[in-house]
């Protein structure tokens, strides 16, 4: 998902779609050990979107703090 796709969802979406890709990062994690990786690209993506998405989070927090 792009960043613009994430900034209109709620807080509530956005702390959904964390836990479905930290779940897809464990999968993929039993997958390196296991030695059957078939898309090794997806770990540098699953990681980007779950940094993008705690950005957004601190984001909004901050912003419902008034800072």
């Amino acid at each position: 998902m792009k960043i613009q796709e994430l900034r209109v969802l709620a807080k509530e979406d956005l702390l959904a779609r964390e836990k479905s890709l930290l779940e897809e990062l464990g999968k993929l994690n039993m997958q390196r050990f296991a030695g059957s990786v078939e898309k090794p690209h997806r770990f540098l993506l699953v990681k980007k979107e779950i940094a993008q998405i705690n950005t957004l989070l601190n984001e909004k927090k901050e912003k419902q703090n008034g800072k």
